[in-house]
């Protein structure tokens, strides 16, 4: 299994984080741009955990997967596979979001994940090699549009600014 972890660094306060994360309205999609509306469905919502299917498309491949979604332990939301086209189950991703000094949030990621097929082993791989960036960009994505729509009165939306800082395990 392919484990990646890097840090986020955003404006935005923790509960404003989690709330983005575990928001499973049909605004999903439009708020995480690497969700693709026709691959969007919630299966169930409970209190403190969901199950949804959802992917990403490119030119020539749709990434899919049912994850179970869980945010009961206070500031970590967890995603479990629990069935994809190009991943093994029991793949896992675990965003842990804590108060940064001076205001907004620091997000730890980790991801782990193994690619079945040719497709999947080589998406995990450029993941891998890259310390997760195509993962990193699809998370400052969003947080960007949260930050977008909520500007500080005298101050106007501007540009992602968020430093990363990655770690790869063998």
């Amino acid at each position: 299994m392919a484990r990646v972890e890097f840090t986020i660094d955003t404006p935005l306060p923790p509960e404003q984080v989690i709330s983005a994360l575990t928001d499973f309205s049909d605004r999903r999609p439009e708020i995480w741009p690497g969700i693709h509306p026709s691959l969007y469905e919630v299966r169930s919502v409970r209190e403190m955990s969901a199950e949804v299917r959802e992917g990403s498309r490119t030119p020539g491949m749709a990434v899919w997967a049912i994850e179970s979604y869980d945010w009961s332990v206070p500031g970590t939301v967890s995603w479990t596979i629990k069935e994809s086209n190009l991943f093994d189950p029991w793949g896992s991703v675990s965003a842990q979001i804590d108060t940064r000094p001076g205001g907004g949030s620091r997000i730890h990621v980790t991801w782990n994940r193994t690619g079945v097929g040719f497709k999947g082993r080589m998406l995990v791989g450029m993941i891998k090699l890259s310390g997760g960036r195509p993962v990193a960009a699809s998370i400052k994505a969003g947080l960007d549009k949260m930050r977008d729509q909520r500007p500080q009165s005298g101050q106007q939306a501007h540009s992602s600014v968020y430093p990363v800082q990655a770690r790869r395990r063998q």
